[in-house]
């Protein structure tokens, strides 16, 4: 599946002249960008989609700790891709996206959903597309930490005094701390400012 150039999100910082279309994300395509526009377009480690390709091949290429099977895989915010360095994807203050080196070893996900099985344990749906089992008392806007395995390494509940990580809105790319929780709102302090915040434009790390 491919995208025209010109309907890239303006968030992906590409070149709007070149090839007419663009790989567009196996999943999540609105938010995710898609492996050979990460390794291609946004770090420079590769000039053409087959030299991508042929990298995916020799797998030299992990997503999240995984090795990459198709180059239309999708990379989203926070994510660790893996290209002999690792990178994270993260969201700057101009509104865009972009890679910065990291020696993480762990990526944090926001629970955005979370259904009670029958055998008692909790399945936590993340931002990332990734869901996974818990027998922990988690709620929907926490954050967990989870291995290469997909295993949670740590919990983080959404609460005064934690940090956070806007992704999205007015204030994206900033890093507060949070002042008060209420139902629909998230009052966060700024370096600078304090601002009331959707519980969906925050990641709490």
């Amino acid at each position: 599946m491919y995208l025209t150039r010109s309907k890239v999100n303006k968030k992906v910082p590409i070149p709007r002249t070149g090839t007419k279309y663009v790989a567009k994300a196996l999943s999540h395509s609105n938010q995710g960008i898609p492996v050979v526009v990460a390794v291609r377009d946004l770090l420079g480690l590769a000039k053409t989609s087959r030299e991508v390709k042929l990298m995916v091949k020799a797998k030299k290429i992990k997503l999240n700790g995984k090795v990459v099977k198709d180059i239309r895989e999708g990379v989203r915010i926070f994510n660790l891709l893996e290209v002999g360095k690792v990178y994270k994807l993260i969201a700057t203050t101009s509104g865009r996206i972009a890679f910065e080196e990291t020696k993480d070893k762990e990526r944090v996900t926001k629970i955005i959903g979370k259904k009670i099985l029958k055998n008692g344990k909790i399945q936590m749906n993340l931002h990332d597309g990734t869901n996974v089992l818990t027998k922990d008392n988690v709620n929907v806007g926490d954050s967990v930490y989870l291995d290469s395995e997909n295993k949670v390494a740590k919990n983080v509940k959404m609460e005064k005094g934690k940090e956070v990580f806007i992704i999205s809105g007015r204030s994206v790319g900033n890093i507060g701390k949070i002042k008060e929780v209420s139902e629909k709102k998230i009052h966060v302090q700024l370096e600078e400012r304090e601002v009331d915040l959707d519980k969906s434009h925050i990641i709490v790390l």
